[in-house]
């Protein structure tokens, strides 16, 4: 956005009293923001209808006044509605845009409505009030993606599949389990976007370039037009603060990590060397060669997407680290990432429900991979019960495991007398080896993987969901 001072009323460019001559053309191309504002063209009339409000009842214009602008600032937000409000070459931003087209409507009486208002403080109100419908939109695909993973974990409970630790088989686990484990951490996102709305929804105009409004300006009734939740504290701080911007982005890069990892599992889920699960073909793509690939392009899409976003919020943070106080142009480059970032993690998290909802799950596959090495741990927790100390237990079976691997055999495959020249505790317990379904059942800890305590993570995520909402 363009800075400083009062916008002029008369003269096709800002600025025409002070400086003379042509702009350069050059800067004027990099100077101009109109491209990236357009979408700030609703939200900074709906300032202006408010900042109307505030000069008559500060007697800065008359009722007369207050009805021509209104009835323009009207017109001009059903031309927007309608896609009708035309933009013209000299238009440095959309301030100028909405100003030029308001004195085309009702004359020179357009110029009164910047009394007192700087873009300064009128670009960042803008964009208080965009990104607070933005993050509101944001938390509502967040929880409807959490209700799908929760309600998918509901759909599924009884699927029992192997866990993975560093990418090797660990223990079997419900699928509902880790499907609820993404659900939990887009909670965590529901509450920071909230937290960050918050903080979001304060008012900073009536701020000024820099020291505030010298006209009796009435912000709480600007506060109240504009339906913000605070007023900004110190006019200098409010003209120059992008922490807001930088916490939606940073909150952004968190979902879109959590939706890279879920994309992950997925991933490796899908492939046909595990085949624990299918993906529908409207979600996946051909190979340009060969014939026979089905490439699941929808995940890998969420996954690189992630880099864009955490390289969006890397790009304000580096411009905001040397900027003095109060507006520097600098500041201009606070849209383009941030309206980039909303639109790209708003797309990923519609995809990645569409990918929750239509995943199939593969049984005969998943029956296939629950081999007996899952088992390790219950067998060395079976020795505990015997009064083997665990660390001894543990390498107890280790062996066994080794000895197994050694023949090409699994553990539950080794003979009595195999496992006796180990332990001879581990050829009486090895019988006692509980299943899969069985030994996740073992799992009641809160949190745990047992049937009950995946009942109570769904429960509790449902609550949390209830809490959010109101």
């Amino acid at each position: 956005m363009a800075s400083e001072e009062c916008s002029p009323a008369q003269g096709e460019k800002l600025y025409s009293g002070r400086l003379v001559g042509a702009t350069d053309p050059v800067l004027e191309a990099l100077n101009s923001s109109i491209e990236v504002d357009q979408r700030l063209s609703e939200v900074d009339v709906q300032s202006s209808i408010a900042y109307a409000k505030a000069l008559e009842k500060a007697g800065i214009l008359s009722k007369s006044d207050l009805e021509k602008i209104l009835s323009g600032l009207e017109k001009i937000l059903e031309e927007i509605s309608k896609g009708e409000l035309v933009i013209v070459k000299t238009d440095e931003d959309i301030h100028t845009t909405v100003e030029r087209r308001l004195k085309e409507l009702i004359g020179d009486v357009a110029g009164k409505l910047n009394t007192g208002r700087s873009r300064n403080d009128q670009v960042v109100n803008d964009l208080r009030l965009l990104l607070k419908s933005s993050i509101t939109l944001l938390v509502t695909l967040v929880q409807q993606l959490t209700r799908t993973l929760i309600e998918r974990a509901a759909t599924e409970i009884e699927i029992i599949i192997p866990g993975f630790t560093h990418l090797q088989k660990a223990q079997p686990i419900r699928l509902s389990q880790l499907l609820l484990s993404h659900a939990v951490a887009l909670t965590r996102d529901s509450e920071r976007l909230l937290e960050v709305k918050k903080r979001t929804n304060v008012l900073t105009l009536g701020s000024g370039a820099i020291a505030g409004n010298p006209l009796g300006l009435d912000r709480e009734l600007l506060r109240k037009e504009l339906d913000l939740g605070a007023i900004s504290i110190n006019s200098i701080d409010a003209v120059g603060d992008r922490d807001f911007v930088v916490e939606l982005l940073s909150a952004s890069s968190l979902i879109m990590i959590h939706l890279s990892r879920l994309a992950e599992d997925l991933l490796l889920a899908s492939t046909k060397e595990l085949g624990l699960i299918s993906l529908p073909d409207s979600l996946c793509t051909g190979s340009s060669l060969m014939p026979q690939k089905k490439n699941p392009d929808s995940l890998e899409i969420i996954r690189s997407k992630t880099g864009l976003v955490i390289g969006r919020t890397v790009q304000l943070l580096v411009v905001l680290k040397a900027l003095p106080s109060a507006y520097s142009k600098d500041l201009q480059e606070d849209k383009e990432p941030v309206l980039d970032v909303v639109d790209t993690v708003s797309a990923v998290l519609q995809l990645a429900n569409v990918v929750i909802s239509s995943i199939t799950i593969n049984k005969e596959a998943i029956e296939k991979s629950l081999t007996p090495e899952l088992l390790a741990t219950d067998l060395a927790n079976l020795l505990v019960r015997k009064g083997v100390p665990f660390r001894q237990a543990h390498t107890l079976v280790g062996k066994a495991i080794q000895l197994a691997e050694s023949k090409g055999l699994t553990l539950t495959q080794l003979s009595s007398e195999e496992l006796k020249s180990i332990s001879p505790l581990l050829s009486s317990e090895i019988s006692q080896l509980p299943s899969p379904q069985s030994s996740v059942e073992l799992n009641t800890s809160i949190g745990g993987t047992a049937k009950s305590s995946v009942l109570t993570q769904i429960e509790t995520l449902k609550e949390i969901l209830k809490k959010q909402k109101e």
